[in-house]
């Protein structure tokens, strides 16, 4: 039985588009207490994750590169840092572009190359082009080594977690009774008022928020809690009306396709099969 750890929050390594760390800030109950195994299915930075520090975890998402790289420092942290002062020593503006169009050969310096440039491409962003390839230019951060790294304490908490390269609906369903299930999605809502919706639009579609409302559904059905996190959208509002207890909360937007979207804004969280 999971029990949620409130004393020592642990950074995530990565920033991330429509990351949580702010959420993990309240005090409010969003999240049960007592579970079995916890899951998540868009693991991205993991700022809930290492928040919750569960015990026994499933932590999946579709980006292999991402999901390489926390199976990089889960199996050797030592290996992935060595490799990321390496890029801290060598970092300039060709070198950026050097890297980015490498293809490293081992797990662990993949992992490293992904770390480098998502702390120093434009807004910590992730985007690829039709080739599948990286294609964020360099932005204006050079700290590569941060003075909050904890590699050693991140693998450690992933020590115990399965992690896993997979749809969302294979991660929701292999979920059991009395299972915890945090749901973070692209923000992708039916009519395009949001400012992200450009780059989510690519790779979450409307269609895949009925499916993700589908599936968490049927997992209510069996005995599974769910905390979804989503836009504040009147679609997705009826989505959602009737599966279980909608929250609002605001946060402030720090990444945005256009200055002009950013500022305070506020989004959804539905709490179901639990409370």
């Amino acid at each position: 039985m999971n029990i949620q750890a409130g004393s020592r929050i642990n950074l995530p390594f990565l920033k991330w588009a429509g990351g949580k760390r702010w959420l993990t800030r309240t005090d409010y109950k969003l999240f049960p207490r007592e579970y079995r195994t916890y899951r998540e299915p868009f693991l991205g930075s993991g700022a809930i994750f290492f928040s919750m520090q569960p015990s026994i975890s499933v932590i999946a998402d579709v980006n292999k590169e991402l999901i390489d790289t926390y199976k990089a420092i889960q199996s050797d942290w030592k290996k992935v840092y060595l490799s990321l002062r390496k890029h801290a020593k060598l970092h300039s503006k060709e070198y950026y572009y050097h890297v980015r169009s490498s293809n490293p050969r081992t797990l662990h310096s993949r992992a490293s190359k992904f770390i480098y440039l998502n702390r120093t491409c434009w807004n910590g962003l992730y985007r690829v082009n039709l080739k599948g390839q990286f294609n964020v230019p360099i932005g204006t951060k050079d700290s590569v080594i941060l003075d909050t790294d904890n590699f050693e304490l991140i693998s450690e908490k992933l020590k115990y977690s399965k992690i896993i390269c997979q749809d969302f609906k294979e991660t929701i369903r292999q979920s059991e009774k009395g299972d915890f299930v945090y749901i973070d999605p692209p923000y992708t809502v039916k009519h395009n008022n949001n400012g992200f919706i450009k780059y989510n639009e690519n790779i979450f579609s409307w269609d895949d928020q009925i499916r993700l409302r589908d599936s968490v559904l049927e997992g209510v059905e069996k005995g599974v809690m769910f905390t979804i996190s989503n836009a504040n959208h009147e679609s997705i509002l009826e989505l959602y009306k009737d599966l279980g207890d909608i929250l609002y909360v605001n946060r402030n937007s720090i990444i945005s396709g256009k200055s002009k979207f950013r500022g305070k804004t506020s989004e959804l969280l539905i709490r179901a099969g639990w409370l």
